[in-house]
């Protein structure tokens, strides 16, 4: 593939709701591009974007793909974005990177939530876009409803450009308004025909429509059109450029991607209205070493700058870099410098990737897309640059995880494995986290939805052969006490030879400031115990606490006074003492009145005003208790508490009560004594267990 300028580059992110046909439309783009001699289907697993084992088999997208296509003299970079909502960590990366994007619509299911969210994300990160309405082919579709749906939501922005002539079977063809053409489709072929008579009034209302959009992007152009002059071809697709990348025009298509009708004209579209990396907005950073704030231009002319948007992790290629170039250009040779790591990465290799193929490229320039392969230091989000003109872009935000599942392998001995193929795939996705909790002695894999957690288990097996278990993990519970006692501990044993002697008396008694676990105070007189085995006293005690007398759970918030004692000059020793202090833990602690604690998490639920009442009530159904509410541009935030153990499999309830329109935070903030009867079930449960 030859170097391209940066003018004559196009970076797409294709977003939408899972199932829209996305893939579908990059390989019928592919096609289209001769990148393929036929287009591939994703029920048979041979689309170019989805060639991972489980996206196969699934036939949905799991990771963002780049497929770049060359069409006209140009350079379209389209990456393929997964539309579950489990894997919106690929969107942000991807959107972070892209100068447009597509939104992909169903023609059947129109609006739907993974739509809302896409939309939501091209104008947080203020990009410029288009929207294609798929599967115009299909049974049930409808444009005119799609259409009405999504300017009642976007607003009069959405200005159609193309129109279909028929619907679902009777499908049979596309007018483009802008040049005033209709083509029908007969075996394959398109033949230009007259714009059918029953389409005359709503092809020139959106003509209208257009030419007044477009006019409104310039005094000139406003002028001449307020004079009743017509507006030139060339003047209506200059105005309707600027006011895509203004943000004040978003062009709609529609076509069927399956039987690639109207995939030309998008192409057509992306070249001629969508911005080049060139007319997009400069990108600010700061020098790593002053902190001054600096920015850089899509320009070959300037320092070279790129930032890391995604990993993929390849037991036999070793770990991929996917970047996209920010300014100056790329050569396969020489040192860069990684500004977030403050490292130097020798480089050998530069790719472009196509799909799971890589291809060895030269050079890129600013704007384009590549892969290093073996950077040793860098992650995704990093900042790559020149050594000598050093710059560092702000890192990539990635949601965090929602849901935890403990993870075990199938057969002994795979732990080392399992913990190096976990460690890789954290590298490859930021949303994926791994950690051990010490108390429940669990490794546990942590992510955005249970069907995520589902396939980073799959890619385990899949690319590093480790065979493994999720379960629920257990809830790190914690014992303590709410009444004060006394209890002796006393030591004894006589075998022949040197015996044992340690004998201590120690008071129980709460600590109620919830924050210190454990606390000893030494109040012997007069040497009962001597000095050299009071710390094996504390130390006994601080390992008894490690499992408590209800159901072995840690004990926290004790304070134990040491105050009397006794000891045998021969037989007495630190051991002696560590176990007289065992002996009256065990008693003292039963008869303190000792109850279970459990984690209670800060709860934040952001979810459209009509769910509130469902949220509130089943909030309330969790022993939760609402601590307040506040207003979040259209939606409402709630803030809760609520015990972990009621919250587990949240991210899945959320999204199923709120349509996946709610999303939520959870932060740990205190352990709260659990209510008796619930309190019987744990303990007969870890009985049983022990």
């Amino acid at each position: 593939m030859k170097v391209y300028k940066t003018n004559e580059i196009r970076n797409i992110g294709i977003i939408g709701h899972g199932s829209s046909g996305k893939t579908t439309l990059v390989e019928a783009m592919a096609f289209n591009g001769s990148l393929v001699d036929r287009m591939g289907r994703v029920e048979d697993g041979t689309t170019i974007s989805d060639y991972d084992p489980e996206e196969i088999k699934r036939t949905f997208s799991i990771s963002t793909s780049t497929i770049p296509i060359e069409y006209r003299g140009h350079k379209i970079n389209a990456l393929d974005v997964p539309g579950y909502f489990d894997f919106i960590g690929e969107m942000i990366a991807t959107l972070r990177v892209v100068d447009s994007g597509l939104i992909v619509v169903d023609s059947v299911s129109g609006l739907e939530v993974g739509t809302e969210k896409a939309f939501s994300h091209v104008k947080e990160y203020g990009i410029p876009s288009a929207i294609m309405i798929n599967k115009i082919d299909r049974e049930n579709a409808n444009f005119n409803k799609v259409l009405t749906q999504l300017r009642d939501y976007i607003g009069n922005a959405v200005v159609p450009i193309v129109l279909p002539i028929g619907e679902a079977e009777n499908f049979k063809g596309l007018i483009n308004i802008i040049d005033m053409k209709a083509m029908e489709i007969k075996n394959g072929k398109a033949i230009e025909i007259e714009i059918p008579a029953d389409k005359e009034d709503e092809v020139n209302e959106y003509r209208e429509m257009i030419i007044e959009a477009a006019a409104q992007t310039s005094e000139e152009l406003m002028e001449k059109y307020f004079e009743g002059e017509e507006l030139t071809r060339e003047e209506i697709c200059l105005g309707i450029k600027r006011g895509v990348i203004e943000g004040e025009l978003i062009p709609l298509l529609c076509g069927s991607s399956t039987q690639n009708i109207g995939i030309v004209s998008l192409m057509d579209v992306i070249i001629d209205f969508l911005p080049s990396p060139e007319e997009s907005k400069t990108v600010e950073g700061i020098n790593p070493k002053d902190e001054e704030e600096i920015e850089r231009k899509y320009d070959e002319n300037q320092p070279f700058s790129a930032i890391v948007f995604k990993t993929i992790a390849d037991p036999y290629v070793g770990k991929l870099s996917l970047f996209k170039v920010v300014s100056g250009a790329l050569t396969a040779s020489g040192d860069v410098y990684n500004a977030s790591k403050d490292k130097k990465e020798k480089l050998s290799h530069i790719y472009i990737l196509q799909g799971k193929k890589q291809i060895d490229v030269e050079k890129l320039v600013a704007g384009d897309i590549g892969a290093f392969s073996k950077l040793q230091f860098t992650t995704t989000g990093d900042t790559l640059c020149d050594p000598d003109n050093p710059i560092l872009f702000s890192p990539i935000e990635f949601p965090k995880p929602i849901i935890s599942q403990a993870i075990l392998p199938k057969s002994k001995g795979d732990e080392d494995k399992i913990g190096s193929g976990l460690q890789r795939l954290m590298e490859e996705d930021p949303t994926f986290v791994v950690s051990r909790n010490t108390e429940t002695k669990e490794t546990l894999v942590s992510g955005l939805g249970e069907m995520h957690l589902e396939i980073i288990s799959k890619r385990l097996l899949n690319k590093f052969g480790v065979d493994v278990i999720l379960e629920d993990p257990k809830i790190p519970y914690r014992e303590t006490i709410t009444g004060k006692s006394t209890a002796e501990g006393k030591h004894k044993k006589q075998s022949g030879g040197r015996g044992q002697f340690g004998h201590v008396f120690i008071d129980f008694e709460p600590i109620r400031d919830g924050e210190t676990d454990f606390e000893f105070v030494d109040k012997i007189v007069g040497g009962v115990v001597p000095r050299q085995y009071i710390p094996a006293v504390e130390k006994g005690l601080r390992e008894c606490m490690e499992k408590g007398v209800l159901a072995g759970y840690p004990v926290t918030g004790v304070r134990f006074t040491l105050f009397d004692g006794s000891y045998h000059t021969v037989d007495s020793d630190e051991m002696s003492f560590r176990m007289a202090a065992s002996l009256a833990f065990k008693k003292g602690m039963k008869e303190a009145n000792p109850v279970l604690l459990e984690p209670i998490y800060h709860v934040e639920i952001i979810v459209p005003e009509d769910y509130m009442g469902d949220i509130m009530g089943d909030i309330n159904k969790k022993r939760g208790k609402i601590l307040g509410m506040e207003p979040i541009k259209d939606k409402q935030k709630i803030i809760a508490e609520a015990p972990l153990v009621e919250m587990a499999k949240y991210a899945t309830e959320l999204r199923s009560m709120t349509q996946a329109r709610g999303e939520f935070t959870m932060e740990f903030t205190r352990y709260e004594e659990v209510p008796a009867q619930l309190s019987e079930k744990i303990i007969e449960s870890a009985q049983e267990e022990e």
